[in-house]
């Protein structure tokens, strides 16, 4: 850190570091046990979809990638904000050797893709559209919430969607508290931004 930052108290942003997206088995079996919430098999990746045939070309050629030989499902989605989501089903049928498909072997798969999507972008030059990943959860009383990774930041936040435009502020905290020994979570969380248009939540 530079004098500078020191001296006004501002630390450089973390860059992207997409291998941080491997250590979500590992949290997905901490939110589990404390919270009691599993992975529903879906994840996504979000990026602003840019102009020209050359975008068209890539999406098509990562959708038909990851659907090749019985992968999961990839589905791109655009929102209402103008973002497009590939969207990535695991299902449940992939649980670890405890048959939890939260377990480290049961998400990692769809970890693996998501990893995957991102680096092909990335390599491709279109880093600066990714905005995020996410991978969503559930639990028996119905709620949903999503541990997603801002690409740009290199750090995770949870989202809890309540419907409409509304969220569990005192989920969120309680799975931040829940996955914070586990993940990079951003401290800022001025940049927990709402996803209500995230596919899968």
């Amino acid at each position: 850190m530079s004098f500078l930052r020191a001296l006004l108290g501002r630390s450089k942003p973390a860059k992207p570091d997409l291998d941080r997206l491997f250590a979500l088995p590992s949290a997905a079996v901490t939110l589990q046990a404390t919270s009691g919430f599993t992975a529903t098999g879906t994840g996504s990746v979000a990026f602003r979809a840019a102009e020209g045939q050359a975008f068209a070309t890539l999406e098509r050629e990562i959708t038909d990638l990851l659907n090749a030989d019985g992968g999961p499902r990839v589905e791109p989605v655009a929102d209402e904000y103008g973002y497009t989501w590939l969207v990535l089903r695991s299902g449940s049928g992939d649980p670890g050797p405890s048959g939890d498909p939260a377990a480290p072997t049961g998400i990692s798969d769809l970890v693996t893709d998501l990893h995957a999507v991102n680096s092909t972008l990335e390599g491709a030059g279109f880093g600066p559209s990714l905005l995020c990943s996410l991978v969503a959860f559930a639990d028996g009383r119905g709620r949903r919430v999503a541990l997603v990774y801002l690409y740009k930041r290199g750090t995770f936040y949870p989202f809890a969607p309540l419907g409409g435009q509304r969220r569990d502020n005192a989920l969120e905290l309680q799975v931040e508290a829940a996955v914070a020994g586990d993940l990079a979570v951003e401290r800022d969380k001025s940049r927990w931004f709402p996803v209500y248009a995230a596919p899968g939540l």
